[in-house]
């Protein structure tokens, strides 16, 4: 079976498109496509998914089939609190607790009612579908 990399490329290449087009044609960066194309993103977000489909004239569950699929395996609540807790720490270097790919993370500025500053760690793994929403 080919992978997500593979099918993208080649779906790509027989519509006509570099990445460049494809990237104006869908709205998704360039550099998002090369890293699909590349093999560094193995699981797409939704929005991504519907918009590559779109521009390449897919059905959006043709390209989820070939996303790679971690089983669902559950982390324990401490471990995802003491990731958040790292995360609003200033933490980098952070790991995801099922596949051990680099996490990226970042943290949420919100407002509360009262107008005062509510930070929210964020977190998705490179590589599977771990996240901290």
């Amino acid at each position: 079976m080919k992978s997500l990399a593979e099918f993208i490329a080649e779906k790509r290449e027989k519509a006509g498109m570099s990445v460049t087009g494809l990237s104006r044609r869908s709205g998704v960066s360039a550099d998002i496509i090369e890293d699909i194309e590349s093999g560094k993103e193995l699981f797409l977000s939704v929005t991504t998914r519907q918009k590559l489909a779109r521009a390449l004239k897919l059905q959006p569950i043709e390209i989820k089939s070939y996303e790679k699929v971690i089983n669902d395996i559950s982390v324990k609540q401490e471990t995802i609190d003491d990731l958040k807790e790292m995360i609003l720490e200033g933490e980098e270097d952070l790991y995801c607790p099922i596949c051990g790919s680099k996490l990226v993370v970042r943290v949420a500025k919100m407002y509360d009612l009262e107008d005062n500053p509510v930070y929210h760690p964020k977190a998705h793994c490179s590589q599977c579908t771990f996240q901290i929403k």
